[in-house]
């Protein structure tokens, strides 16, 4: 399927490694000019090197930390009529809620509300002005399915996840469309980092770790990236005009919910 995007521009935040990358490769494929972003300089360049290979598309690396006022700044100015923006951003380590201090509250909302908050501002007049606009918020399964531990981010994420919902019906009739993807346990660095979490806690190698968690997910195995950048990149085609303020849960069937 052709996805009609092709000489489109992208930014995709975070998207030196894991989720975000596996976004940007998959817009690239579909000739989008893609600006990556990242705060680590050796890891942007990695990245930057293996994904310029594609001939109908160009790629940017802009080095930035899009939790200060600067790095937002100079990921705008890199790309000032974006046609699509990924939101996407690291998250807060677990913490037990009566232990989080006033400072990693506001962390965590610059984290993973405000930055992608001020990209959105910044982009979506140009968006409504030329009748084409895609914005994904990569947020997480726990906005739907909290845990106690999680409550920074998952605080953060849903705050977004209601703006978004908000904007959504104001500028759809402008071909704009805003949606959150909601993933649980892609093979990325963010889940090795949980697998050696549960390590140092039980006591347990790094495979009785990572079967211990596939064995509570519905799908029995991890997600793969690919699959996550794929339906980043159909949510911003022009074929998904008409999706816009969902939630879309991709964790190989384990939410329980109906809604």
């Amino acid at each position: 399927m052709d996805l009609g995007i092709k000489g489109k521009k992208a930014i995709v935040c975070a998207s030196s490694k894991g989720l975000g990358r596996a976004c940007a490769e998959a817009l690239l494929k579909e000739g989008v000019n893609v600006i990556i972003n990242s705060r680590n300089k050796s890891n942007l360049e990695k990245t930057f090197q293996e994904l310029n290979k594609f001939a109908d598309a160009k790629i940017t690396m802009v080095q930035a930390d899009l939790n200060t006022d600067e790095g937002k700044i100079s990921l705008i100015n890199a790309c000032p009529d974006a046609d699509i923006l990924v939101n996407n951003n690291g998250g807060p380590a677990p913490a037990e809620f009566l232990n989080i201090e006033k400072e990693q509250w506001i962390d965590a909302l610059e984290m993973n509300m405000l930055a992608a908050v001020f990209l959105i501002k910044e982009l979506l007049p140009g968006m409504k002005k030329r009748k084409f606009g895609r914005i994904i918020n990569i947020t997480s399964a726990m906005v739907k399915s909290p845990h106690p531990l999680m409550s920074l981010s998952t605080s953060a994420r849903a705050g977004l996840t209601a703006l978004s919902k908000s904007l959504s019906k104001d500028v759809s009739s402008y071909n704009v469309t805003i949606n959150n993807l909601l993933p649980e346990r892609f093979d990325t660095d963010r889940q090795i980092f949980m697998t050696e979490m549960l390590m140092n806690s039980k006591g347990i190698t790094r495979e009785e770790a990572r079967e211990e968690i596939i064995s509570t997910l519905a799908a029995k195995r991890f997600g793969d990236p690919k699959e996550f950048g794929s339906t980043c990149a159909f949510l911003c085609s022009i074929h998904a005009g008409y999706i816009s303020g969902q939630n879309i849960q991709l964790d190989g069937g384990s939410y329980e919910g109906l809604m």
